[in-house]
């Protein structure tokens, strides 16, 4: 098992300082004030020391695509924060644990970090090691966002009726993503057919692929071919003849994008012509898929766009690419931005209400806080429901011309 600690420092930019006093940000998590690191980290200049925050997630393994770009993104806000003083006049140390993509190690992470101290964890990153890693923290009362955990129930217990009152997310849920792309299929490509390939070893794969039937079923779409593989599957030829042979309109694969890329070639022979469909796990599929053109004129569901002209979006790409290289960041790592900006700016609440660091009260201030979110962030205005989801909506991609378009929010 492999734990990496990181200490963030502070970075005296000037022109970081002087860009955040200029970016015109209203995202609240009280519905006054602003959520701007400057004016966060200058809410009261008197403490001392510091305040340690954890992140769980995978740095290598399978998923590590997934839980480097949401690290990227909290570096860049935790980074920035710092810069302009940090909470409460302390600077945020982040602890670090790469949980492999494994749900038992997430849980082992889990309790590492908490019993490193920490006020708040930003993680999981994925919806296995998240569940895992949900029953521990309502136990500790513990403050968590995730950046990309999207099934419902890692802040709703289905069984129990009750809200995992702790977890947070800066990310849209599966049934949210389901639903949209049943909507999409019928209301603007006019689909009366449809069919799904689906990885019935994840959960995220299968919980989306459900609502998506059910919505299809509830809006007359004909369900033609549902069809499955087991995770890690490289061969889905028989899938794809089954499919090809009932025609479907639209053929959509809850999947992650690194199975899209295998998928989109056997598709293409064995003669699938319906119009391919995707959730969020497509994001940045067009690094994977070696010829673009399998994949032309795809929608996907996103829960961010590059393409945004919003205020915040635009110093957002501005700020990754002078600190990745001119790396153009993708949707979880505008996610993983959110999950730190939510987190901190709650933890800036609980500092500002005077209560003992670490105690029972201080975590109670900062879900408190969390839960009164209610502004705009990079990708998007967060607001949150009763069962700690965050109402927002989706940036539908469409592959054109081997590229990724933003056709529009949806």
């Amino acid at each position: 098992m492999k734990k990496i600690v990181s200490i963030i420092l502070v970075v005296a930019v000037v022109a970081c300082l002087c860009c955040f006093g200029g970016c015109g940000n209203t995202a609240t998590t009280s519905g006054t004030g602003t959520a701007q690191p400057s004016e966060t980290g200058n809410a009261q200049t008197s403490g001392t020391g510091t305040i340690k925050i954890g992140w769980l997630g995978p740095e290598t393994g399978g998923a590590a695509q997934y839980g480097l770009a949401v690290k990227n993104g909290v570096d860049l806000y935790i980074e920035q924060l710092n810069a302009a003083g940090g909470i409460n006049g302390k600077q945020v140390e982040v602890d670090y644990y790469d949980e492999e993509g494994d749900a038992t190690k997430a849980v082992t992470g889990y309790n590492s970090l908490v019993d490193d101290g920490v006020v708040g964890i930003i993680g999981d990153v994925t919806t296995g090691p998240c569940t895992a890693v949900v029953a521990e923290s309502q136990n500790d009362n513990m403050p968590m966002i995730t950046a990309s955990a999207t099934a419902s129930s890692i802040t709703y217990n289905d069984e129990t009726g009750t809200v995992n009152s702790n977890m947070f997310r800066s990310c849209f849920i599966d049934p949210f993503q389901g639903q949209t792309m049943a909507r999409f299929a019928s209301e603007v490509l006019h689909a009366k057919t449809a069919a799904v390939l689906y990885d019935n070893g994840d959960t995220y794969s299968t919980g989306v692929r459900e609502y998506f039937v059910n919505e299809c079923k509830e809006l007359g779409i004909q369900v033609v071919a549902d069809e499955s593989y087991a995770s890690g599957s490289v061969d889905f030829s028989g899938q794809l003849t089954n499919i090809a042979s009932a025609k479907p309109d639209v053929l959509f694969l809850p999947v992650y994008y690194n199975d899209v890329a295998l998928i989109a070639t056997q598709a293409a022979d064995a003669g699938v012509k319906a119009t391919m469909l995707g959730s969020d796990g497509w994001s940045s599929v067009l690094s994977a898929v070696t010829d673009p053109s399998l994949i032309e004129g795809a929608y996907y569901c996103s829960g961010f766009t590059t393409e945004s002209t919003s205020q915040l979006v635009v110093k957002f790409l501005a700020d990754y690419a002078a600190k990745y290289n001119n790396e153009v960041p993708n949707m979880f790592a505008a996610q993983g931005y959110d999950a730190a900006w939510i987190l901190c700016n709650a933890i800036a609440k609980a500092e500002q209400a005077g209560v003992k660091y670490g105690s029972a009260d201080y975590f109670n201030a900062v879900i408190s806080a969390m839960s009164a979110t209610d502004g705009d962030f990079v990708t998007g205005h967060i607001s949150y429901d009763d069962h700690n989801d965050p109402q927002k909506t989706a940036a539908i991609i469409q592959i054109t011309g081997g590229k990724e378009a933003f056709w529009g929010s949806y």
